[in-house]
């Protein structure tokens, strides 16, 4: 069974059940890309964004209520998820969202209609542009919704940072005591804290949750009322601060209306800063990642300093191989995130005079990497770092087998003594400490007060304010 529908161009054939429309149809058979939908939270936000304007043509005298109400409803039916099965244009439709927002219009307009008693189709009784688009465009619309869901799931993200940067810092308590070789350029440096490394990290997840939350304030500025081109032609001066205000009660989220709403209409930049700042998300996790695939490398002729939880079979032919796959899916995150950022940064700097035709995307693509990180940080917390174990014999060993602690004598015997010490530790397999007592350059109490890990692992020199008095009485004053 079929509904004849009418546009400008023409008349089609719409199935009777569907909610959507005529326009929806014709954006169907134009961009025939792939099963890929719009996201669900962006649905969401227009649902909401739909509602607030509804609600302001109701206040404003707009709609008479009956209809007000049905259309109301409608929205927040929208919104919740009760038609996502008729919202049905891909993405990167082209239009700069017009498409999306038609196919919103129709679906509300029909369901309203039902709500009413009536058919769908009968748009003399409820008009998706008429009634559900009233005093509102695309323009205007679609940013609005797209800074909505960027909004939430931007809190959202924050929070799971902060989630993440927490559980890194009760491992940076728990492994505070074990010393373990320092590495710079994969080679052995100074002396550190396994406590130490996972401090660092948790204090770039700091900083990356600082950048979300202040990503959120220029996000939140908004242009609805501001119609095709942001000057509000056709919309009551009233319409915008009604919506937004009512946008801002319905969500939960700090909207606010843009001061200039013709500038809004046209530049993306605060989704480039957005992504941005997700892109610095993702060098952080990838490093992150990296650095726990190194450190956790093995089990026995690697590097096996931490054990990762064991989660799965990791190969089809060696029996009782074990892969690092939780930081190995970070790091994938992370690189579709890089990548996202270039299209994002592309799809912003392309925009044409009073409007960005390449909103969808811009909104796809940050929207994606939002949810992919968020979820990420999120595995990454619950199934890697809370069940990471330390291998102190192990570290213990690689440190004793290292010459990294001759750095901490520098200050004591100088650039060329020590380097002599370090060829011979290596050419001879022999500890530094055995060297330096066996050339006689220090006792065992001397070593042991500059070898103790509080010293070698804090900023100062090893062991001086010890083992000056020491040092001064045996009349090495030259050393200081």
């Amino acid at each position: 069974m079929f509904r004849k529908e009418i546009d400008f161009l023409g008349e089609k054939l719409v199935p009777q059940e569907a909610y959507y429309g005529i326009h929806t149809l014709r954006a169907l058979e134009n961009f025939p890309l792939s099963e890929e939908r719009v996201h669900r939270e962006l649905v969401w936000a227009i649902g909401l964004v739909k509602k607030a304007c509804a609600f302001a043509n109701k206040e404003l005298g707009f709609l008479e209520e009956k209809k007000a109400y049905a259309i109301l409803e409608a929205c927040e039916e929208l919104a919740e998820g009760r038609f996502d099965d008729q919202i049905l244009i891909h993405p990167l439709a082209g239009g700069a969202g017009t498409s999306f927002n038609m196919n919103v219009n129709e679906v509300i307009a029909n369901r309203a209609l039902e709500i009413l008693g009536h058919p769908k189709g009968r748009y003399e009784i409820v008009h998706p542009i008429e009634d559900v688009n009233l005093h509102q465009s695309t323009n205007d619309v679609f940013p609005t919704s797209v800074k909505i869901a960027v909004l939430r799931l931007l809190k959202e993200l924050a929070q799971e940072v902060a989630l993440l940067q927490g559980e890194f810092q009760k491992k940076e308590k728990e492994f505070a005591k074990v010393l373990k070789v320092g590495r710079t350029e994969m080679q052995d440096a100074c002396p550190v804290t396994l406590g130490q490394e996972f401090g660092a990290w948790a204090e770039a997840l700091n900083r990356d949750w600082w950048r979300l939350n202040k990503a959120s304030e220029r996000v939140r500025q908004v242009n609805l009322g501001g119609t095709a081109v942001g000057t509000g032609l056709n919309c009551p001066k009233e319409f915008g601060e009604i919506a937004i205000e009512k946008l801002r009660e319905i969500t939960g989220l700090p909207v606010a209306k843009a001061e200039n709403l013709f500038e809004a209409t046209q530049n993306m930049d605060a989704l480039c800063e957005v992504s941005g700042f997700l892109k610095t998300l993702a060098a952080n996790l990838i490093k992150i990642a990296g650095d726990l695939r190194f450190l956790s490398s093995g089990p026995k002729a690697g590097i096996g300093e931490i054990k990762l939880p064991e989660l799965q079979a990791g190969s089809s032919i060696m029996p009782g191989k074990i892969n690092p796959v939780i930081p190995e899916m970070v790091i994938q995150v992370g690189i579709k995130t890089i990548a996202a950022d270039h299209a994002i940064t592309l799809g912003c700097s392309l925009g044409n005079l009073e409007l960005n035709p390449f909103l969808p995307l811009i909104s796809q693509e940050l929207i994606t990497s939002l949810k992919l990180l968020k979820k990420s940080c999120n595995i990454l917390r619950e199934k890697c770092i809370s069940g990471i174990t330390v291998n102190q014999e192990r570290c213990k060993e690689l440190f004793n087998q290292s010459a990294c602690v001759i750095t901490a004598f520098s200050p004591y015997l100088g650039y060329e003594v020590c380097a002599e010490v370090f060829k011979e530790a290596v050419s001879s397999g022999k500890r530094v400490e055995e060297i330096l007592l066996a050339r006689g350059y220090f006792t065992e109490e001397e070593l042991r007060l500059i070898l103790d890990p509080q010293e070698l692992t804090t900023p100062g020199i090893a062991g001086l304010e010890k083992l000056k008095e020491i040092i001064q009485k045996r009349g090495d004053k030259e050393c200081f």
